[in-house]
């Protein structure tokens, strides 16, 4: 991974660490459920960031080299990023 890249990725997921666990807290706790709610979707605020790091290091690295190399690669690349996008799209996100 790029190192800055990677910095702020680790960053990222302690913070997510640290949220879950408050969320978990607030579970057990019988907090107000909005209350819940609201972390809830901080939390996957928070995972977006986390993925647009990751798919940012992605393509400066792999599919970089993967498209210089052409051929076989070049579509294997293509593949990939279609999977995550389909992916993102039947998670309704």
């Amino acid at each position: 991974m790029i190192d800055d890249i990677k910095k702020r990725s680790l960053h990222r997921a302690r913070i997510l660490q640290g949220q879950m666990r408050g969320i978990e807290r607030m579970i057990e706790a019988d907090e107000y459920c909005v209350d819940i709610i609201t972390q809830s979707l901080a939390i996957q605020k928070s995972l977006r960031s986390l993925n647009k790091l990751l798919v940012e290091n992605h393509l400066r690295t792999h599919v970089t080299d993967m498209f210089d190399a052409g051929g076989d690669e070049r579509e294997k690349a293509v593949a990939e990023l279609l999977s995550v996008f389909e992916l993102q799209n039947n998670r309704g996100s």
